[in-house]
Formats: structure tokens, C-alpha cells, sequence
């Protein structure tokens, strides 16, 4: 199978397989009634819809980037049955079908800590055994959202899993930022809020194009009115300022928008209204 991919000048963005799983409708468009979210979405019987946890591998001429690691290989069956989980994660496999290792990552940005963005941070080995998915990789957090890690509020303890994180400090490839930053040339960071305290974006720039990924700030094309916000979102109206802000911004440099949720399209460009003016893959 082909693994999607789209040219942003210089660099090539791939889409991998986080793993696929199940979440409720509702929780998902938060306020949002269903006679209006279920002409865009199709829930099945239990009011769930289905969505992929797709890695972005960002490959520029230097370096190699994964930006999110998806669900990991570490869900118990009790865990595998809650998310009903459809598609099991085989991030390693997606990236030995494009010759590259483990090794091969340089870096790893997170958008932010929930279990199904930083799952894949540490995987279970053949033996069972823990170990860094990308050893060689400096990850990227922010330090609102280090800080929720160490310290998670009850809310937070249900989605901040310690196993995912306990190896990452332990070797020393962690790296802490504040507001934003470019991790290399025509990848820079920036700290949004928003669905987390620590949430953040990465923007992508190369030959005069650009993307960005806006995380779980735009989840999917549906969630492209920005009052169509997420009950997950920590802090809503902080969700809705920024999706006004960044739609705007983003969509007069003609960016962009890739997803890691969206199990139909990878990628839309917006209009000033916020309506989607392209999809990649293209519509047929």
C-alpha cells in the first residue's frame, strides 16, 4: 500500500499509521447538535465515529521529523477494546516501506501529551520489553504542557500516561520550549493553548510554500466553522480565538492545513470565509 504523501517546496510530508480507533460523536462537536455535525460525519449505532491517529513524517533534504507518535503497541486488550481500536499502530513497518529506521528520526515535535498523540513514544519490543521508538530523536514539548505532565490535574490523569513518558526522561532527548521556536530551518513551533495549556503547532515552510498542522485545534475538515469546537478541549474559548486567528493568517498565505485525525481527507486549503477550497487527496 502507498504511503500518501504531499510536497511542501523542498520538503515531502508522509502520512503514517498511528492506529485507528472509535470516539463518541457528541465529545467530539462538543455543543454542537447532531442534526447538523451528522451531515458532515456518520456515526454508527452507538453514536461513534471513526478516526485515524496519523503520524506526519516530514522529510526535508537534512533531516527527518515525526510530528505526533499515535497510539503505540502498548494498549492492554482492555484499552484496545474501550477505543475500539480498528487498525493497531505500525508506525515502524510504514517507515521501512520508505527505507528508513528507527534511527533515522532526528527529531520529534508533539503537539501535545493526550495518550493518543505521545502513545508511540515508547513501544514494546518484540520481547515486550519498553524502549524509545526514536532513540537518536530530540522531542519537542512545550513547557506548559511538561508542567501538566509531571503534575496533571484529575482531569488530565485520565490521558497523561505516565509509561509514555517515564524512558523520555530517563535519556535525556527531551527538549523543553517556550513560545515558539524554529527547531530547524522552515520548521518552527508555536505555542497555541487552546485544547491544553501546552498545546502547540508546527508550521512548515520551503520554496515559498507552507503547511501547518494545528493538532487538535483542527482535528478534522469538519471542524473547519471554528465555533465547532471538542468537549476535550481544556479551554474553549481560548480554541475558538485561535482557530479565528490562524485560519485567517494561514489561509492568506494560501498554507495548508494537515490532519492527524481525519479519516477521510490528509490536507484542505481554506477560503476567508473558513469553507474549504481544496482537499488532498484531491475530491473525486
Amino acid at each position: 500500500m502507498t504511503i500518501p504523501s504531499l510536497s511542501i517546496g523542498d520538503f515531502k510530508i508522509f502520512w503514517l499509521n498511528g492506529g485507528n480507533f472509535k470516539l463518541d460523536g457528541g465529545t467530539m462537536f462538543g455543543a454542537v447538535p447532531k442534526v447538523l455535525w451528522e451531515r458532515r460525519c456518520v456515526a454508527d449505532a452507538a453514536n461513534r465515529l471513526a478516526f485515524c491517529n496519523d503520524v506526519l513524517l516530514v522529510r526535508t533534504p537534512e533531516k527527518n521529523i515525526i510530528i505526533d507518535t499515535g497510539l503505540g503497541n502498548k494498549l492492554t486488550a482492555k484499552q484496545l477494546k474501550i477505543f475500539q481500536v480498528s487498525t493497531p499502530w505500525s508506525l515502524i513497518d510504514d517507515l521501512a516501506q520508505l527505507g528508513l529506521t528507527q534511527q533515522d528520526i532526528d527529531f520529534v515535535l508533539l503537539t501535545h501529551c493526550d495518550f493518543d498523540h505521545a502513545g508511540g513514544i515508547v513501544m514494546h519490543d518484540l520481547e515486550g520489553n519498553e524502549q524509545l521508538t526514536f532513540p537518536n530523536a530530540t522531542h519537542y514539548v512545550q513547557q506548559k504542557e511538561w508542567e501538566d505532565v509531571e503534575q496533571p490535574c484529575r482531569r488530565a490523569q485520565s490521558t497523561y500516561w505516565p509509561e509514555n513518558f517515564n524512558l523520555l526522561k530517563q535519556q535525556g532527548i527531551l527538549k523543553i520550549v517556550v513560545g515558539d521556536i524554529e527547531v530547524v530551518s522552515g520548521i518552527r513551533l508555536r505555542h497555541t493553548g487552546g485544547h491544553t495549556r501546552g498545546h502547540q503547532l508546527i508550521e512548515i515552510n520551503s520554496q515559498g510554500e507552507t503547511a501547518v498542522h494545528l493538532g487538535d485545534l483542527f482535528p478534522t475538515h469538519a471542524h473547519n466553522n471554528p465555533l465547532w469546537i471538542m468537549a476535550y478541549d481544556n479551554f474553549p474559548l481560548e480554541v475558538i480565538d485561535r482557530k479565528e486567528e490562524y485560519f485567517k493568517q494561514y489561509s492568506r498565505n494560501n498554507s495548508w492545513f494537515t490532519f492527524y485525525h481525519d479519516p477521510d481527507i490528509k490536507a484542505c486549503k481554506l477560503d476567508e470565509h473558513n469553507g474549504i477550497t481544496h482537499t488532498w487527496p484531491a475530491a473525486e
